[in-house]
Order: C-alpha cells, then sequence, then structure tokens
C-alpha cells in the first residue's frame, strides 16, 4: 500500500493558542493520520523534538512531529501578538495551500490568525482565512461552513455590519452558496440527496411580509427556484425555532443570513468541538472553530477539542474524495 499524503497543519499565530492545540491534538492523533505541522521550529516549546520534513518526498513521514520550517522574524511570546510575525503566519498559509494545490499534501487544517494583526504587520487584505484561501485558488466563492455532530450551519454573510446584512444577500449569493453547498454535501460528507432549511432574515421570517418585505418578496421566490431544479431546500422559516432537537433532525444543513444567526445555536450545542470547514475550494480545508485567545496562550487552558475534530473532519473529507475517484 502507498503511504498516504500528509495533512498540513498551518501554525497560526504563533503568539495564540494555535500550536498547544495543535501538539496536544496531535499527540492524541499523530499514529491515526499523517500530519506536517507548517511554522517555525524556534516556536515549538523546549523539549518538543521533530523531523524535517520534505515535499520533495510528501510520501515520508517519521515517527513524531513532522515539520515543514516557516521562518518567523521573531520569537514568539504567548499572550503577546507580534505584527512582525505576520508575513510569516501568511506564508504559512500559502506554501501549505499551494502544496495542496500541487498535490504534496492531501489538504489542510489552519490553526486560528488574528486578522488585525497581519493587516497591521503585512497589509493583509482579506476578511479571513476563507477569502484569503479562495484569491490562492483561484475561486470566486468559497464558503464557510461550521459543524459539529448535532448541527451544520452555512453563514451566507459573514464579517459585516448588521446593517449591512441585507443589503449584500442578492440572489447570485444565495443561488450560489446554496449550489456549492449542496454539491458539497454530496461529494465530501456522502449526503446522496441533502437537505437544506434557510432562515429567514427577518423575525419570523417576515410574518407574511407585516415584519418586512425581504424574506416574501426576495428569499422565498429565489427558494422556488432553486427547488424546481431539484434542490431539496424549503423556508424561509423563522430563525427561533430551526434549532431545536426536532427541528434539526429534518435538515443537513441550515442556510442562515448572518454570522452570529449561524454561530450562536451551533456554538451552544457544542462549544468546545465546532469546526469550520471551507466548501466550493479544489482543496480540502477546515479549522477549529476558535480564535487566537491570546489571553489564555502558554496558560495551559486552552482546549483540544476542536483541533481534534477539525484534524479528523480533514481526513473525512479528504478519504470520500479519494473514494469518489
Amino acid at each position: 500500500m502507498i503511504p498516504r499524503l500528509p495533512l498540513a497543519v498551518t501554525c497560526g499565530d504563533p503568539a495564540g493558542i494555535g500550536i498547544e492545540v495543535f501538539l496536544a491534538a496531535h499527540e492524541e492523533i499523530d499514529q491515526e493520520i499523517p500530519i506536517v505541522w507548517f511554522g517555525d521550529s524556534q516556536h515549538l516549546p523546549k523539549g518538543n523534538s521533530f523531523t524535517v520534513w520534505s515535499p520533495d518526498k510528501p510520501r515520508v513521514l517519521k515517527p513524531g512531529l513532522n515539520l515543514y520550517q516557516i521562518n518567523f522574524k521573531n520569537l514568539a511570546v504567548p499572550g503577546h501578538a507580534d505584527p512582525e510575525n505576520a508575513a510569516g503566519v501568511i506564508n504559512a498559509i500559502k506554501t501549505a495551500t499551494n502544496f495542496a494545490r500541487e498535490g504534496k499534501v492531501a489538504g489542510l487544517c489552519t490553526a486560528p490568525i488574528n486578522k488585525k494583526i497581519l493587516k497591521v504587520g503585512a497589509n493583509f487584505n482579506f476578511p479571513g482565512h476563507t477569502e484569503y484561501l479562495a484569491s490562492l485558488c483561484d475561486v470566486e466563492n468559497a464558503v464557510m461552513m461550521l459543524t459539529c455532530p448535532q448541527l451544520r450551519v452555512v453563514p451566507l454573510t459573514i464579517h459585516i455590519p448588521i446593517c449591512d446584512v441585507a443589503t449584500n444577500i442578492t440572489k447570485k449569493l444565495f443561488q450560489t452558496t446554496v449550489k456549492t453547498v449542496c454539491s458539497s454535501l454530496i461529494k465530501d460528507f456522502n449526503i446522496k440527496d441533502p437537505k437544506i432549511s434557510v432562515a429567514g432574515l427577518n423575525p419570523h421570517a417576515s410574518e407574511g411580509g407585516t415584519i418586512g418585505d425581504d424574506d416574501v418578496e426576495r428569499i422565498e421566490p429565489w427558494i422556488a427556484q432553486l427547488r424546481s431544479t431539484g434542490i431539496s431546500i424549503f423556508g424561509p422559516n423563522s430563525a427561533d425555532t430551526m434549532f431545536h432537537s426536532v427541528a434539526r433532525s429534518e435538515y443537513d444543513v441550515a442556510i442562515c443570513m448572518y454570522h452570529d444567526q449561524a454561530l450562536i445555536p451551533l456554538k451552544t450545542l457544542d462549544f468546545y468541538g465546532g469546526t469550520n470547514v471551507t466548501l466550493g475550494l479544489p482543496i480540502v480545508r477546515t479549522s477549529p472553530d476558535h480564535g487566537t485567545a491570546f489571553d489564555i496562550a502558554g496558560r495551559g487552558l486552552a482546549n483540544k477539542k476542536s483541533m481534534v475534530e477539525a484534524i479528523k473532519t480533514a481526513d473525512s473529507i479528504i478519504k470520500a474524495r479519494y473514494n469518489a475517484n
């Protein structure tokens, strides 16, 4: 049997909790999933041994931690973000992405970044990982899906003010997102006929037009058009009744109108175990559903569960795509 290509795990901001949750996750699943960490060896805690991995022999991994060296300007101090290290953070993501596109790694899982630090230190002009990866992969519309065992959610809009949500939700965005989600659930999650529930934009999904007209005049017709193509989609539904256990059993993914409408129910159900999956890319990409957590970095308080689940989810998608070919 030919050895498997490794999963790349990028270091994220080295002053955050990314390194410690990765090392804890790696210790748990080292023998189960081949992994290469993309980061700077100087940021590893003292006493951590490693083997330098070569993309020229991508399937050759040694027992223990395998590392692809990404040079950073400075040592990292837990909890103290350093803008001078921003270029290294970005380089780790770009290099791992390019290797995934070239078939040198099976996919990537990204540790958390801090967008403000990247912007200050390296003029990073993307709202987040998702948009940057879409640019690197020449994809117009990548889709962010958050998942845990009880729920999958997709926010149509992400990091924008709530007052801008309605104008940013266009027919093209809505229908392109739904089509991407549908095809990804079939290809990556082995769901043959995905059932998609759409949350209303306004309270009570506009209540027949008495609380705004967005849901009735815009979203309902868009849904009807998609349903006519064979997609199992229904709504818009009142968001306050969509996420209890009985309602969740009736769909495979919820399309939500804005960031918090999607993330509040998921994080309430599984605060530590949520996973971010980027749909619509030619490569596999996941990440933990948490930030850099500078306030607890280096204090031994970080929970590894989301990183473990992100790595396992990436591996599951990689296997699904392999078996489909």
